[in-house]
């Protein structure tokens, strides 16, 4: 630190300079319990009306020209008794900090590129994940929901399942998160687990009931094209929008203001790629991305797994692929569609669901499971053939019960090639991206314990178990905060390895706070 001579004050700078001396020598001051920053955490990430002007702050973009924010309210809605409600929850400065809009009825005028973009309104208290996740988002919100549940705050837990049952209603779908920018694409489907979670606790069959008419709206959006993949009846991922996905060009740049497209065609000028046809997603000769560069990118996103090379450099690929994530997800979809028929007094209507399921669980294990590999893999429909990419999605099929006792034993033997110091790597390949070696991630550290419990494995998830939270433990107890991603192979948080997508690692955090607490419920009390 310098002073300049004009701002010099001896009595200061001796105590400025004591302070450092301070912080040099002293022990690092110990965080609380983790347990205990865990349960705060729920109140420190949760977004409502009444803190409306900070749940619309998005680090990802920048305010209006006014210094406000736009929140959305659904077209139709009655917007100006939404505003009143807001003004009277707000105090008068919060309020001026947001500007209150109407969504049009054709978005399209604010999906693409970076101005004008906002919160869309949602009646009911959220999770945000933290850090530059300030919002309510699709497949989080499930794994935050059961760390609600589990600390017994079943009334927020059903906030975050009400807020799915009105973005359904409302925007058309569970969105990506509810931002304009995430109009266009959903996220990994857990709406009947989250559903059934607050269910099991409240035993409200009314609620239950009412929501029906919502998941099978839901379900058609997966199960109808262009989601629907037609000659094998399973589903893909795929973003109705065109075009960059605005919150990359706004936020994931790198120290020399390079995007994360900007990269990419470096990548694809500097290297020769095998594992698809490359120009369909990169003109060499105009030395552009093309436009179905662009589709593939926004479905890679709405798979949750943004980015890896599951689905070849950048996953762009994804769009000609049936992944085993996502049609394992549709399975246990479409079973407990079946038990909620079955609860609300629906039983004659449930056993066209538990067809689906059978269908869609035979399909998976004649599709997507390669006997000689042991292993689980994504389905590329216009090639007939599975992707040979070891990832942790294998052990998706393991916790929907989908696989037989033979394929779970074989996946069993391969927990070796994820297996690290601190717990199971995303994949079995270092390629630069966020969702691949080294990284470990705490949805997939839970679907691949459970699933190897469920199938009697208890000695692995006990002891992936421990590797993984002790890994949270550690780096907590330096920081005193938990994050978004770990780096399992060197025990860290250090994630500047990271070539595309975004470097940082958010704090806060979510997923990993519930992952942490299920997991160590999980464990035998002698080994918590």
């Amino acid at each position: 630190m310098r002073l300049s001579k004009r701002y010099f004050v001896p009595g200061l700078f001796a105590a400025l300079l004591v302070a450092v001396l301070a912080a040099q020598t002293a022990p690092p001051k110990q965080p609380e319990p983790i347990q205990d920053y865990i349960r705060k955490m729920w109140g420190v990430l949760t977004r409502s009306n009444r803190n409306l002007a900070s749940a619309a702050v998005d680090p990802k973009f920048k305010p209006l020209p006014n210094g406000r924010w736009p929140v959305y309210v659904p077209a139709n809605e009655n917007v100006p008794r939404i505003e009143a409600a807001l003004r009277r929850d707000l105090a008068p400065a919060d309020f001026a900090r947001i500007e209150i809009r109407k969504l049009p009825g054709d978005p399209a005028q604010i999906l693409a590129g970076t101005k004008d973009q906002g919160l869309l309104y949602l009646p009911r208290p959220y999770v945000v994940p933290g850090g530059r996740f300030n919002e309510m988002y699709g497949w989080d919100s499930y794994f935050i929901q059961l760390g609600l549940l589990r600390d017994d705050d079943v009334a927020l837990a059903k906030d975050m399942a009400d807020n799915f049952l009105y973005e359904i209603r409302n925007y058309g779908k569970i969105l990506n998160a509810n931002r304009t920018y995430y109009l266009t694409r959903s996220q990994p489907p857990f709406l009947t687990q989250m559903l059934l979670g607050v269910y099991r606790r409240n035993k409200d069959r009314k609620w239950l009931a009412d929501a029906v008419p919502a998941i099978e709206s839901y379900y058609r959006f997966w199960t109808s094209e262009p989601h629907l993949t037609p000659a094998t009846g399973l589903s893909r991922y795929y973003d109705l929008g065109d075009g960059p996905a605005p919150e990359s060009l706004s936020a994931e740049r790198d120290a020399q203001g390079l995007t994360h497209y900007d990269r990419v065609e470096e990548y694809y000028r500097t290297h020769k790629v095998s594992d698809y046809e490359v120009g369909e997603f990169f003109d060499q000769k105009r030395n552009i991305l093309t436009d179905l560069f662009y589709k593939g990118d926004r479905s890679m996103r709405e798979s949750g797994f943004d980015p890896s090379n599951r689905f070849g450099p950048f996953s762009v690929d994804i769009i000609h692929y049936d992944p085993v994530c996502l049609n394992s997800l549709l399975y246990l979809m479409e079973e407990q569609t079946a038990e909620i028929l079955t609860i609300v007094g629906r039983e004659a209507e449930a056993a066209p669901w538990r067809k689906r399921a059978a269908d869609r669980a035979a399909a998976i294990n004649r599709l997507m499971w390669d006997a000689q590999d042991g292993l689980y893999y994504d389905y590329n429909f216009a090639h007939r053939a599975v992707r040979r990419y070891p990832f942790l999605t294998t052990f998706y099929p393991l916790w929907a019960g989908i696989a037989t006792k033979e394929q779970a034993a074989a996946v069993e033997k391969s927990v070796v090639k994820f297996e690290r110091p601190g717990g199971l790597a995303t994949s079995t390949f270092e390629s630069g991206n966020q969702w691949d070696l080294p990284f470990g991630w705490a949805p997939l550290e839970m679907i691949a314990v459970e699933g190897l419990r469920r199938y009697g494995y208890n000695a692995d998830a006990d002891r992936i178990s421990g590797e993984f939270l002790s890994l949270v433990r550690d780096e907590y107890s330096k920081v005193g905060f938990i994050v978004e991603k770990y780096d399992v192979v060197r025990r860290g948080t250090d994630s500047s390895s990271i070539r595309f997508g975004y470097q940082s690692n958010q704090a806060g955090f979510g997923w990993t706070n519930a992952v942490y607490t299920r997991l160590l419920d999980g464990l035998p009390a002698e080994k918590q």
